[in-house]
C-alpha cells in the first residue's frame, strides 16, 4: 500500500480562464476519496485534468510514481487509470454485452464477465439489449462495469449518482462498498453528500479552483460547520 495517485500544485485553463489554482492532492491505494464542491468550482475540471483531456495545465501529476504530465490521452487507460464521465457514453446501437466488451483490456487483474453480472445483475438481466432501451442507472452502472473489465487501478467517478432514483443511488453506494473490499481505488466527484458520507474514507473540500480542505470520515461530526459554509448541505 501507498500513493498512487499524487498532484501538486496543478493549475488549469480554459483559453484565457484559469480554472485550477494550485490543486494539491493525494489518493492512497485501496482508498474510496471524495471530492466536495458546490457547482461550478472546478471538481469535475479536476478530473479532466487528471486524465489528459484537459491539456493547458501545469503542475505534477503522478500515478504510481509516473509522471503523467507528458502521457497523451490515448495511453491514460494503459497507465491504470479509468475515467467515467458524467455523461456515460455508451453506445446506444450496441447491446450491454457489447458495450462492456469494447474497451481493450489494459493489465492484468480486470473483472471477467461473470463477476461483472454478478455485482450487476441489472446487466444480466439487459445483456441483450440496445443501450437506447436502459433507464440513467443501468447506463451507470454499464458504464463502471466496462471500465472495472478493462483491469484499471483506479476508477475515476463524475456525479455517479446525479438524477438517479434512490433506490439505483443505494445499489451504486453497495457496489462502491464491494468494489473497496477488493482493493479497488476510487476517485469521485459528488453533490449528494449523503451519498458521500456512507462511501468515502476520506474526502477533500474545494472552492474556487482550490482544495481548501481534507479530512477523513472520522472527522465528518466536528467538520460540518465548515461544510455547511462551503456547501450549504
Amino acid at each position: 500500500m501507498g500513493t498512487l495517485l499524487q498532484v501538486k500544485n496543478l493549475n488549469a485553463w480554459y483559453g484565457e480562464s484559469h480554472v485550477l489554482h494550485g490543486v494539491d492532492m493525494t489518493v492512497e491505494e485501496g482508498e474510496m476519496i471524495t471530492i466536495l464542491g458546490r457547482n461550478g468550482v472546478g471538481k469535475t475540471t479536476t478530473l479532466r485534468t487528471i486524465m489528459g483531456i484537459l491539456r493547458e495545465r501545469k503542475g505534477e501529476i503522478r500515478f504510481d510514481g509516473r509522471d503523467m504530465m507528458s502521457v497523451p490521452l490515448h495511453r491514460t487507460a494503459h497507465a491504470g487509470i479509468g475515467f467515467v464521465p458524467e455523461e456515460r457514453g455508451i453506445f446506444s446501437t450496441l447491446t450491454v454485452e457489447e458495450n462492456l466488451m469494447l474497451p481493450p483490456v489494459v493489465a492484468k487483474g480486470g473483472m471477467p464477465l461473470d463477476e461483472i453480472y454478478e455485482l450487476f445483475p441489472n446487466l444480466l438481466e439487459r445483456r441483450s439489449s440496445p443501450g437506447t432501451k436502459l433507464s440513467g442507472g443501468e447506463q451507470q452502472m454499464l458504464a463502471m462495469a466496462r471500465i472495472l473489465r478493462t483491469g484499471v487501478r483506479l476508477l475515476i467517478l463524475d456525479e455517479p449518482t446525479e438524477g438517479l432514483a434512490p433506490v439505483i443511488v443505494q445499489r451504486i453506494g453497495e457496489v462502491l462498498k464491494k468494489l473497496k473490499t477488493r482493493g479497488m481505488t476510487v476517485l469521485l466527484v459528488e453533490q449528494n453528500f449523503r451519498f458521500a458520507s456512507k462511501v468515502a474514507d476520506r474526502f477533500y473540500l474545494m472552492d474556487h479552483g482550490q482544495m481548501v480542505g481534507d479530512f477523513p470520515v472520522a472527522e465528518l461530526p466536528e467538520r460540518m460547520g465548515m461544510l455547511n459554509k462551503v456547501l450549504g448541505v
